[in-house]
């Protein structure tokens, strides 16, 4: 134990000043520095004690048991002494080990917080390069199902200049014009949209083909969308709001239903945290 104490504190270290002479620098530690003078006034105690009681040539003439036992009486308070002062310093010494683990547990949060913010953020900007590319392919899809059932190989409710004019809007970057002009025909009161999006073989491949890419589309947004924005986004697009009605009137398919944020819940939340 006192070897163990002993390493703990740290003597002072003989240092050269500017000229060469070595010199010893005072520990800087407010309880060394009292263990020192305490220390200091034990060895003049003592030597005033041997001098006025025992005298220094009896003391040397003691048997060795004596003056063993002497020097044990002697000394056991210094050893008591730096025991307890070595304890002390290394009760500091853990407190600040301890805050330094906490200070890097800290640190080390934080660097994983900033890593997963931009493997997020990674994951985002490669979802948007995909979507770009998928949209313009479900706007083709959609554009291929149109004319398939309204152009002049199905019902001629559009001639083939009209639909020149659209393919036009969709080359200029308007992936969506014919998801939108689905929707915009009427409702399925007064359109029978089953029969147009899976009467003929056709209809029933470029319909499910869109649905296929688009689900493909959301698998790929619930990856990188923690709070459901793009989500939402993707769902309430020309091409998500043709998605769900191609889904609904799949006439073999039960599609399991898409799960957008409840705007009632959402505000109903925000009502809660104001209160």
């Amino acid at each position: 134990m006192l070897q163990e104490s002993a390493q703990i504190i740290q003597e002072p270290e003989p240092q050269a000043n500017s000229a060469g002479a070595m010199h010893f620098s005072w520990p800087q530690d407010w309880r060394i520095q009292i263990a020192l003078v305490v220390s200091l006034l034990w060895f003049v105690f003592l030597a005033v004690y041997i001098a006025r009681n025992v005298g220094w040539g009896s003391f040397m003439d003691l048997p060795i048991d004596e003056m063993g036992a002497f020097l044990e009486g002697a000394f056991a308070f210094l050893a008591f002494l730096w025991l307890v002062i070595g304890l002390f310093i290394q009760q500091s010494v853990l407190a600040e080990n301890n805050e330094e683990l906490r200070r890097n547990n800290l640190h080390s949060a934080k660097q994983t917080q900033a890593i997963a913010a931009t493997e997020m953020n990674a994951r985002q900007e490669t979802f948007f390069k995909i979507s770009e590319a998928t949209r313009r392919q479900l706007g083709a899809i959609a554009g291929l199902l149109f004319m398939s059932s309204q152009g002049p190989v199905g019902n001629g409710s559009y001639r083939t200049d009209q639909i020149r004019e659209v393919w036009q809007q969709f080359a200029q970057g308007d992936s969506e014009v014919w998801s939108r002009l689905f929707l915009s025909m009427g409702t399925p009161k007064d359109i029978d949209f089953a029969d147009l999006f899976y009467g003929t073989e056709i209809r029933r491949s470029h319909s499910e083909n869109f649905v296929v890419g688009f689900d493909r589309l959301i698998k790929l947004a619930r990856g990188c969308d923690s709070d459901n924005i793009i989500m939402d986004s993707l769902i309430f697009s020309a091409h998500g709001l043709l998605n769900v009605r191609m889904r609904e009137l799949h006439p073999t398919i039960k599609f399991p239903e898409i799960v957008m944020t409840n705007s009632q819940n959402y505000l109903n939340s925000l009502s809660d945290s104001l209160q």
